[in-house]
């Protein structure tokens, strides 16, 4: 595909958009640029992966969702690193009235990953230091 061609799958609704984002989410940038973008991605891919580690023996949903994480941010990652942004091309809209950002399936990972992170933190975790100080 060239860049913005888009090829529609279901009329109307979802299409393929080639496109790609030099910045972080929703095209926001940072003072820098790329590369002060890739060495923080490089160092929260780092904290991600400790923090998995330190969670290996904790509840499914927590694994699940930092797994999620760090894979999707890897995803971008690999972009950024070889093709110096990301490439996006899942592009939803609803005819003419209404459309999102055009977004790759590592955005829908991390995406997917932060509301399973949320889920755990409200309903699966582990809430031993309130109960430690009502004893």
């Amino acid at each position: 595909m060239n860049l913005y061609q888009s090829i529609p799958i279901i009329n109307d609704f979802f299409y393929l958009t080639y496109v790609t984002n030099d910045g972080m989410a929703f095209g926001l940038s940072l003072p820098g640029g790329q590369v002060t973008l890739t060495i923080l991605s490089i160092i929260m891919t780092l904290i991600l992966l400790y923090f998995f580690w330190l969670e290996r023996d904790s509840h499914i949903v927590m694994k699940l969702s930092l797994s999620l994480i760090i894979s999707g941010a890897l995803g971008n990652l690999i972009d950024r690193i070889l093709a110096g942004k990301v490439i996006d091309f899942l592009h939803i809209k609803i005819g003419s009235y209404w459309e999102w950002y055009i977004f790759n399936i590592a955005d829908t990972s991390v995406s997917i990953g932060m509301v399973l992170f949320i889920i755990h933190s409200i309903y699966f975790q582990d809430h031993t230091s309130e109960k430690k100080a009502i004893i």
